[in-house]
């Protein structure tokens, strides 16, 4: 258990559009560039082998990147005979970046602010006001206008946190929508922007007209 004590001031940042990592959600990750094998090497010596994951945006800051991500410990990792690594990332907490770090690392780092995400590092999160019947029978309108498939007896049998942070990392939205699910306050307010998001997908919106 990291203690927010254990959360470092600096922290290797991994831009990457669409991949959405949550709070004690788990992230695959296929990693084979040079520098960000070099990063994953590097997490490894720490003692929190901590990886900042955060998406891309030209617009959204002077750094190119939106301004709130979430780190993830390095939990297993795996390599391919070519030198490729399988590695799973279990979600910390969120940050906010407060300035890119400049040095002689291939990656790019950030120094961080973790205030204002405290609830990341407490208990799993539950939502009062799921109607999980409405929201499943609306979920199934969605998969199969997307002609996908899913293991319906184990999204009924999972609890609010982990339907809800599954769905919002492996469901297809644009990314300017997997931020506003990242950035969504407690648990209650990131299902309502779920909702919201398989709504509109499914009255045909279009990814020009994604949530701000």
């Amino acid at each position: 258990m990291i203690k927010a004590a254990d959360l470092p001031d600096a922290l290797a940042v991994f831009p990457l559009p669409g991949a959405l990592l949550l709070p004690r959600a788990r992230l695959p990750l296929h990693i084979f560039e040079p520098r960000y094998l070099q990063m994953l090497e590097d997490a490894l010596k720490t003692p929190g082998r901590l990886i900042g994951m955060v998406q891309p945006c030209e617009r959204a800051s002077e750094h190119g990147l939106y301004t709130i991500g979430c780190a993830g410990r390095v939990t297993q990792f795996s390599e391919t005979e070519d030198g490729r690594y399988m590695v799973t990332l279990s979600g910390i907490s969120r940050f906010r970046i407060v300035q890119e770090v400049s040095g002689f690392t291939p990656y790019r780092r950030c120094e961080v602010r973790w205030s204002g995400f405290e609830r990341d590092l407490g208990r799993v999160e539950t939502d009062s006001r799921f109607n999980r019947d409405v929201f499943l029978q609306l979920l199934q309108r969605f998969l199969a206008a997307q002609s996908l498939s899913t293991d319906w007896e184990s999204l009924q049998d999972a609890e609010d946190e982990l339907l809800v942070n599954s769905l919002s990392m492996l469901l297809d939205f644009p990314v300017e929508d997997k931020q506003a699910l990242l950035e969504a306050p407690c648990l209650t307010t990131r299902r309502e922007t779920l909702t919201t998001l398989i709504e509109f997908a499914l009255r045909g919106g279009s990814e020009e007209e994604t949530l701000q």
